[in-house]
């Protein structure tokens, strides 16, 4: 195919302009990809226009950047701003949902447009506040997208990117010349890059990747999935874990593997014997478990969940790790030299204050709405701390090694009568209809997070679990225990998980 034969006819604009339109969020290098094509389209001959719109921030919108171009003529032409519907000759979209966005807007059509993108997600902020899971479906968008583009070219040009030690914007750059869509040949596109100076090396290896994508199906080298290694310690530590992973690797196949990844959670949660605790609470539902061990299985799953919860220790444990200080410079792209400064933002309720005191003291003060407005009135307060400083550091750094007195606290104390009470139900459930002991089993999903996100999720998990047992009797009860679990996990308030509930007192 020659270049000139890889336009069509409806390919350009009825002006003899290329239009070619790009959508892309923060940190994708939008603004350095529109300045290549603007690049080899003047080193080439062409007129060339370049314009863009800022989105929102905190990935809620992409910046649009829309490029016009055409051949040097008798008369200068007239370029439009920005893109139309229907009018669009190329789209080029650095991520899956910014391409379903591009032909909701009329963007790309069937007789016009060629359409690149990225299958990598970065999930949007809707996407996130949604308390099960809430991702776009990618899918959905991929076939739109067949039945859309008159061509249409999709890979993970992040990872093909990042893997060359690039970013998305030089192999986003390759597809487009790969694809061949615009009249010039490759050699004019490297030279763009080139003409760029600082990092033009790791571009072209991303270029290369991104334009052997387009050319045909590439792959990634597949990474091994690492055993689970064992925790730091002394030869006394590690022959005591390494027990404890052996009495998990006995467990049935389908439960051991989850097994082994919850003991690992609960035992950097705490200690040993807290993970000898867990692997006690997973075997006394394996004994009770007569079907395909789905039940043990998921118990392993959620107890581990349960008992490795989000306290205040464990933020403050979490937030004064060693390598976290690195890891997020790195994230931010601080180079050697560079000062980053890390605030954490803080807003404990009464609650979680009053969850580190001893069970019996704690319970107290907790039953005493005088003392329960007195530390409400001193602790719930948006607190800033820079732990780039050495007292907010070590002011965190000596609560997340209270972990030792955690299993004397209130909040421990509440946790386990929570686990008890919900594994307790599960189980009761069992000898009537292993499915419904499963779905209930599920429901500990509900419970995550602290503070106000803790106390919603209980409240949810209560609800559900009342409106199950309304349901019980009924041969389809571990459905309709599915559907409300599902319900609460659709938004925030509880308004899908409220129509469930009347929908179940409604036939009861």
């Amino acid at each position: 195919m020659s270049l000139h034969q890889a336009i069509p006819a409806g390919g350009k604009g009825m002006d003899g302009v290329i239009k070619l339109a790009l959508l892309a969020v923060g940190g994708q290098g939008g603004g350095v990809l529109t300045g290549w094509i603007e690049a080899v389209a003047r080193a080439n001959g062409y007129v060339c226009q370049a314009t863009s719109v800022a989105g929102v921030a905190q990935r809620t919108g992409a910046t649009v950047y829309y490029v016009e171009m055409a051949p040097v003529g008798p008369r200068a032409p007239v370029f439009s701003l920005m893109p139309a519907a229907g009018d669009v000759d190329i789209m080029v979209t650095a991520e899956m949902m910014e391409a379903g966005r591009s032909i909701m807007r009329g963007f790309v059509t069937p007789d016009r447009t060629t359409l690149i993108t990225s299958t990598h997600r970065a999930l949007a902020v809707s996407e996130k506040m949604v308390p099960g899971d809430g991702i776009a479906s990618s899918e959905e968008v991929i076939a739109a997208a067949e039945v859309a583009s008159r061509r249409f070219i999709a890979a993970d040009f992040d990872a093909l990117a990042i893997a060359q030690g690039s970013v998305i914007s030089a192999s986003l750059f390759g597809a487009l010349a790969g694809a061949e869509v615009l009249p010039f040949p490759r050699e004019a596109f490297e030279a763009a890059i080139k003409s760029g100076g600082k990092g033009a090396e790791a571009s072209l290896r991303a270029f290369a990747a991104g334009y052997a994508a387009a050319q045909g199906p590439v792959s990634l080298p597949k990474v091994a999935v690492a055993e689970v290694a064992a925790p730091r310690g002394s030869a006394r530590l590690l022959a005591e874990w390494q027990a404890l992973a052996d009495r998990a690797g006995r467990m049935p196949m389908a439960v051991a593997e989850m097994a082994v990844l919850g003991l690992r959670k609960v035992v950097e949660f705490q200690d040993l014997a807290y993970g000898a605790a867990y692997l006690d609470r997973v075997e006394v539902v394996l004994t009770q478990d007569s079907g395909t061990f789905e039940l043990s299985r998921q118990a392993a799953k959620y107890i581990a969940n349960a008992m490795a919860y989000d306290d205040v220790i464990r933020v403050a444990d979490l937030k004064t790790r060693a390598g976290r200080a690195e890891r997020i410079a790195l994230e931010m792209g601080a180079k050697a030299g560079n000062v980053v400064q890390l605030t954490e933002f803080l807003h404990p309720r009464a609650e979680e204050i009053v969850g580190l005191f001893p069970a019996r003291l704690g319970a107290k003060l907790e039953a005493s709405p005088v003392w329960m407005a007195r530390f409400d009135r001193w602790f719930n307060k948006g607190r800033r701390m820079r732990t780039d400083s050495l007292r907010a550091y070590l002011m965190l750094y000596v609560l997340g090694g209270m972990k030792r007195r955690r299993l004397g606290s209130l909040r421990h104390a509440q946790e386990v009568a929570h686990l008890k009470l919900w594994l307790g139900v599960a189980l009761g459930y069992l000898p009537g209809n292993y499915d419904l002991a499963v779905e209930v089993t599920r429901c500990r999903r509900l419970v995550k997070g602290y503070s106000d996100t803790h106390a919603r999720g209980l409240s949810k998990f209560d609800r559900v679990l009342a409106g199950i047992a309304l349901v019980a009797g009924r041969p389809d009860a571990a459905d309709w225990a599915r559907r409300l679990r599902e319900a609460a996990l659709m938004d925030e308030e509880g308004k899908a998980l409220d129509g469930a509930l009347a929908t179940v007192r409604s036939f009861v």
